[in-house]
């Protein structure tokens, strides 16, 4: 059936399913729209079927397109690994490192990432950040070989190795006027405008779950999805937010915010690399790991240093 299916072909439809759209495939992959289409044309025909079909102005992968899409991660991803494990065989260590990261851990894991490349200047990086729903989506479906996150997901069997401290705190301006208070309870907190991020978010899970173990429900005065635009407003004087330390920890270093003196915080938990059980990392995606928790005692530490000098 897909004798004459080509590497291209499968590369043009993988890219298509990532962007959503066939303008977007041929900027990435440096083609003309009509040149995208004809590769996915060609495979389609060779499938005995569309892959895609027109909603409007946008396209969707059809059910046999999405089918394809998932199979050519998986070809594509055997591919790379296969030429890795080749170059490794004659000494060289690179590879393409494809990683993904939930928002809040796009500020820990660019260091680490300098630090590993690095040691291995070889290695190709491809760095995805995303939303939580967006990062297991990716592990679903192989467009990357690790995540970064707080919490293993349950809606798919992964492996999960904890490797860094992640510290969450209430927040505040230097100025504001709970900074001058000696303890605070947390309906103090949602007098004072609190804004947190979205349902689903790791920050939101920890938050809940101390109003819940304090026999309150949480009311939050604003929901953002946005740490940076947390951060802004925060800064501004418009209202206290729960962050991780990690995100905020320059805006400490630089005096534009500190924590609040709230008991039972700052929430100590856990970053943890996650990749899926049942499939083989690649050289270079099993050499991250091992380096992650190998490192992640000293990532704390860095985590922690900044929290006592933003207060």
């Amino acid at each position: 059936m897909l004798k004459t299916t080509t590497f291209r072909q499968l590369r043009t439809l993988q890219t298509v399913a990532r962007v959503g759209s066939i303008s977007g495939a041929a900027v990435e992959l440096h083609l003309t729209q009509p040149a995208v289409s004809l590769q996915i044309s060609l495979l389609g025909e060779a499938a005995g079927t569309p892959l895609l079909r027109r909603v409007g102005r946008e396209v969707q992968l059809t059910a046999a397109g999405e089918v394809m899409a998932r199979y050519a991660n998986e070809i594509l991803s055997l591919w790379n690994e296969a030429g890795e494990e080749v170059a490794a065989l004659r000494g060289e260590l690179g590879g393409t490192l494809r990683i993904g990261a939930i928002t809040t851990a796009e500020y820990l894991v660019p260091p680490l990432l300098v630090r590993f490349t690095k040691q291995r200047p070889g290695v190709k990086l491809q760095f995805r950040i995303g939303n939580r729903d967006d990062i297991v989506r990716m592990l679903a479906t192989n467009e990357i070989d690790l995540a970064i996150m707080g919490r293993q997901p349950r809606e798919l069997r992964t492996s999960a190795a904890a490797f860094a401290k992640h510290p969450m705190a209430f927040v505040a301006a230097p100025s504001h006027p709970l900074m001058h208070a000696k303890r605070l309870h947390l309906t103090d907190l949602e007098a004072a405008n609190l804004l947190v991020r979205e349902r689903g978010s790791g920050t939101r899970v920890a938050i809940e779950g101390l109003f819940k173990e304090a026999g309150l429900k949480l009311h939050a005065a604003s929901e953002l999805s946005s740490n940076e635009a947390i951060k802004q407003l925060v800064e501004a004087g418009l209202g206290v937010a729960f962050l991780s330390l990690h995100a905020c920890a320059l805006e400490m270093q630089a005096g534009l915010l500190a924590t609040l003196p709230v008991p039972s915080t700052p929430i100590e938990r856990s970053w943890h690399v996650v990749h899926m059980s049942e499939r083989r990392l690649p050289q270079v995606a099993n050499a991250f790991r091992e380096f992650l928790v190998q490192s992640g005692a000293e990532v704390g530490a860095v985590g922690e240093k900044r929290k006592v000098r933003g207060k």
